[in-house]
């Protein structure tokens, strides 16, 4: 891409330019151009051209720069290479939240590995953790190998890798209360933001969460009100204690989009769109529709009036499975971050009051009080399983199993305790609770 910057004479208006792009395009045989009018700060109006021969942006040339190598940034991210042949850095921490869309093979997911990636080679594990969350299930499960070191985990299931929708839920209200959590320690501590906190206490500095979920729509279908409200409290309120959300959707409609989510959501990128439609639900003004695909992006920063254009860089699946099993093969962490239960829900979300009677316990209901007093042993996963149940089927079959004093409660991400030391004394418990 080659942008072109030019004078208007003093009685021509920008608007007769503007309306020329098409009758330029067509004159040039470009595939697409752009038309800026005018450059912000500038005294002229920009043309950008796509270039006769285009040349792919690899990971490694950008990761190399000494811009990003002596960065001062606390999450720095790389986002690709400017008209200028100038690597673009940003802070995910001053953004501090990012939404990216655009149509199927436009680039979207190779953008997230791109960020994960920057911010791999820039942050120990002690300073960012990840919350990945894949809707599409083959996204992200390259980053599996780093369980034991990025990775966060959360009580009560096993994945720390999040595929299911309502799994995903229970992962966001994990978060929130993650986030309100860190708030009363920062209350405590008598600071404003975790960057004070971590500089007065050195020895319990927190660490970043990064919340990645790659295919929003997906969720917004599945559990529309349970996703938006965690999403929209997190994009409020958590820049504060170092929790940033990076969201991206194929589908960029008022539906999934919505008014609350963009609001909160400063800094955007759009990749190639169908329509200008599309484009103003993304970045509030035309030109995602007029992008070459292949990583060409138009960044919207949340402190500039206009999107600029950036080439993103590429990564395949083979060089992020290389990097992650890198840092999957070295030692694991001693002390994993284990995120907190959300107060409203006990175990694995769903809530649970007072003793149940007969008709409201499951039909599973015994069987699976068998398996976990024959196993000795107690989690949602084995019994999703074991009995082949959902994961809010299993989590109602646990909470029973609890109200009934055959498990413990849920702490944290200690496993729960059978109650009940043999079988004879199960079906005694059964009797009598028939």
């Amino acid at each position: 891409m080659t942008l072109f910057e030019f004078e208007l004479a003093p009685d021509v208006k920008v608007s007769r330019v503007k309306s020329l792009e098409n009758d330029l395009a067509m004159a040039l045989s470009a595939r697409g151009i752009r038309i800026i009018a005018p450059i912000p700060g500038k005294n002229a109006v920009g043309d950008e051209i796509p270039n006769a021969k285009p040349k792919t942006v690899w990971l490694r040339s950008v990761l190399q720069v000494e811009k990003f190598k002596n960065s001062t940034m606390m999450l720095p991210i790389v986002l690709g290479k400017t008209i200028a042949n100038e690597v673009y850095i940003a802070d995910l921490a001053a953004m501090p939240h990012l939404l990216i869309a655009g149509a199927t093979g436009a680039g979207k997911s190779v953008c997230i590995n791109v960020i994960i990636s920057s911010l791999l080679y820039a942050c120990s594990p002690d300073k960012v953790k990840f919350v990945l969350i894949d809707p599409k299930r083959v996204e992200l499960f390259q980053h599996q190998h780093l369980k034991n070191h990025f990775l966060v985990r959360f009580p009560g299931i096993d994945e720390q890798i999040i595929t299911d929708p309502q799994k995903a839920v229970y992962a966001l209200k994990c978060v929130v209360k993650e986030m309100e959590t860190r708030y009363e320690a920062l209350e405590k501590a008598e600071v404003r933001n975790i960057k004070d906190h971590n500089r007065r206490f050195p020895h319990e500095a927190l660490p970043y969460i990064v919340v990645v979920i790659d295919e929003l729509a997906d969720l917004m279908i599945t559990a529309r009100r349970e996703v938006e409200e965690p999403i929209t409290r997190i994009a409020q309120l958590a820049r504060a204690v170092g929790i940033h959300l990076i969201v991206a959707t194929q589908r960029p409609s008022v539906n999934v989009i919505t008014g609350i989510i963009k609001a909160n959501f400063p800094a955007r990128v759009a990749f190639q769109v169908a329509s200008g439609v599309d484009s103003r639900t993304i970045l509030d003004g035309y030109g995602a529709e007029q992008l070459l695909g292949s990583g060409d992006m138009l960044y919207q920063p949340s402190d500039q009036p206009k999107a600029m254009r950036l080439q993103g860089p590429y990564v395949s699946s083979g060089e992020v499975e290389e990097i992650t099993s890198f840092i999957g093969s070295q030692h694991a962490l001693k002390n994993m971050y284990v995120l907190p239960v959300p107060d409203q829900q006990k175990g694995n979300g769903l809530q649970s009051s007072g003793n149940q009677d007969r008709d409201d316990r499951d039909e599973m209901f015994n069987d699976a009080a068998r398996l976990v007093v024959l196993h000795q042993q107690a989690s949602v996963s084995m019994l999703q399983r074991r009995l082949r149940l959902g994961f809010s089927r299993a989590g109602r079959v646990m909470d029973q199993l609890e109200i009934n004093g055959i498990v413990s409660e849920a702490d944290g991400s200690r496993a729960r305790e059978v109650l009940i030391d043999n079988e004879d004394s199960l079906e005694l418990l059964l009797n009598n609770l028939d």
